[in-house]
């Protein structure tokens, strides 16, 4: 694939907070902890070395060998789980929901510049193992945000009553799932392919936690993704002492509501992505997951009649670890607690949570992580590519908005001049000298003459907006094919990364897809990547 970079601020489509981030934007600079460079990793290594406890690693290998349990485990894989008991090796983290048959496109590129990043250290610094992990956000009980995918323009959904952890819940209701998308597919051997692998992950697997761990084996496993599940007994137990901080001191709070404060002094533009609770977890059970809140000196689970003493609560930590879930705030804290991390991999509204939370992990005494943005992408197929080349497109011209993309295109191949800057500087030289001449005689004719200029130039304005009207009648075609060209790469206004499932790609590239994209994507890039067959 053919690879064109563009600035992430000059797509449009990436926030303020985000592009000061990857311009190393001084203002932030206290909000981070190191920039991911390659050179930045040696010193991320060594903190992280002090800071991690040894026996974690023996925990943490040994619930994943049991998380595995009953799937089939590649080579690299395992050899992944058995070196994390070793000083040495080191994790790259990316997280995501457990969206039905993976969701939005960018799952593939997260994983990917996970692994791709791991490969990268292993290069620059050999005498250690890099591990690339994919945290399941199996926790979640938002399942209306989760329980689609979008194919060809349209959503393919589950209907179901949920209540609880997602990652919980069993696999009921998706053999209709995989009938509709069944016949939207196709019979081509691409199209077959992926039918099974629908077919193995969510109808042979017992809970959607199951099924997302198969599917993303199956996709990444031979590149030696470790899939991890953070509803583990063993796992919590870890987090324990930082519960506590949390649930009885508030600490957490605190600190992430006085970071936001200096965001927003640093810039209005910066939006807020998450805000602290003053308890940052859920109380959780089967089909249950509700806020922990304190009312009058007792912990109460949020619209139950559950209720705790702080020291039954306390007890309750204790033997049942697994009951308490963390939430935005608080899940990241419980990744870098667990995990020998060097660094987080996410999208921009990932990262600016992150960017909220350097001073909490500060007061809890556990290292940061260094942030960086997944790869982004727009995969332009053989045929796009030639539609492309056709219409005499610049491909940073896809990234306008449409009636400006429009607009240029119709200016351009237009055999009439639409452009009338002459006329409205000819224009703007003849009203100059009626100034001259009101100023000598009588004042009172200045306003005369503002608003014949006025009057004069808007008449230039709408001319030139009707000549314009008339050329694209005349030019129909080349607008038609520019809109339905731009609405296919920027399905419902929006980045192709964001709308379409991989599925689609799959279609067009079979078993090469993930290859192809794992050639084209540099995580260090820091540029929004279109690629090209």
């Amino acid at each position: 694939m053919e690879v064109d970079c563009i600035p992430f601020r000059k797509t449009g489509y990436f926030s303020k907070l985000i592009c000061d981030y990857l311009d190393e934007n001084e203002n932030i600079r206290s909000f981070y902890n190191r920039f991911p460079t390659l050179e930045n990793f040696g010193g991320q290594i060594k903190e992280k070395t002090k800071n991690y406890p040894k026996p974690h690693r023996k925990i943490l290998s040994e619930a994943l060998l049991r998380q595995y349990e009953g799937f089939e485990i590649s080579e690299s894989t395992l050899q992944h789980i058995n070196s994390l008991k070793n000083e040495n090796t080191f994790t790259v983290v990316t997280g995501h929901q457990l969206n039905l048959f993976s969701g939005p496109l960018y799952f593939l590129y997260k994983i990917i510049s996970t692994i791709n990043l791991c490969e990268a250290l292993k290069g620059r610094y050999p005498e250690y193992s890099f591990v690339p992990v994919y945290w399941m956000a199996s926790e979640d009980h938002d399942f209306d945000e989760i329980n689609y995918f979008n194919f060809q323009g349209k959503k393919i959904q589950w209907n179901r009553n949920a209540r609880g952890a997602v990652g919980r819940m069993d696999t009921t209701g998706l053999e209709e799932v995989l009938e509709v998308l069944s016949a939207k597919l196709g019979a081509s051997k691409n199209a077959n392919e992926l039918k099974d692998l629908f077919g193995q992950a969510y109808l042979e697997q017992e809970n959607l936690a199951k099924a997302t761990r198969f599917l993303a084996n199956a996709l990444f496993g031979h590149l030696g993704l470790v899939v991890l599940d953070g509803d583990d007994v063993d796992l919590k137990k870890l987090l324990v002492p930082y519960m506590e901080k949390d649930i009885f001191e508030k600490l957490p709070f605190q600190q992430v509501s006085e970071s936001i404060e200096q965001l927003s002094e640093v810039s209005s533009a910066y939006k807020i992505q998450v805000n602290p609770r003053e308890i940052n977890y859920f109380y959780l059970k089967e089909h249950l997951r509700e806020r922990l809140v304190e009312k009058e000196g007792r912990y109460l689970v949020n619209d139950t009649d559950i209720a705790f003493t702080k020291t039954e609560l306390e007890h309750e930590m204790e033997t049942h670890p697994e009951r308490f879930s963390p939430n935005v705030i608080a899940r990241p804290l419980y990744q870098e607690v667990i995990l020998p991390n060097l660094c987080y991999i996410g999208g921009g509204g990932e990262l600016a949570y992150w960017l909220e939370l350097k001073d909490y992990f500060q007061a809890m005494d556990i290292a940061f992580p260094m942030l960086l943005l997944r790869n982004s992408a727009l995969v332009l197929t053989t045929k796009q590519s030639k539609k492309v080349e056709n219409l005499d497109l610049r491909i940073t011209d896809l990234f306008l908005k449409q009636n400006t993309l429009i607009n240029k295109k119709i200016r351009r191949i237009s055999n009439i001049d639409i452009d009338f800057s002459p006329q409205k500087k000819l224009l703007a030289n003849q009203f100059s000298d009626l100034y001259v001449l009101a100023q000598q005689t009588d004042k009172s004719f200045l306003g005369a003459v503002k608003a014949q200029e006025i009057k004069q130039k808007k008449g230039l304005d709408n001319l030139e907006k009707r000549l314009l009207k008339a050329q694209k009648r005349k030019l129909k075609d080349h607008v038609v094919r520019l809109t339905e060209l731009q609405n296919q790469l920027f399905p419902n206004y929006s980045l192709q990364e964001r709308q379409l499932n991989f599925s689609e790609l799959y279609l067009e590239y079979g078993r090469d897809l993930i290859p192809k994209l794992k050639k084209a994507l540099d995580p260090l890039q820091l540029s929004f990547l279109v690629l090209r067959d």
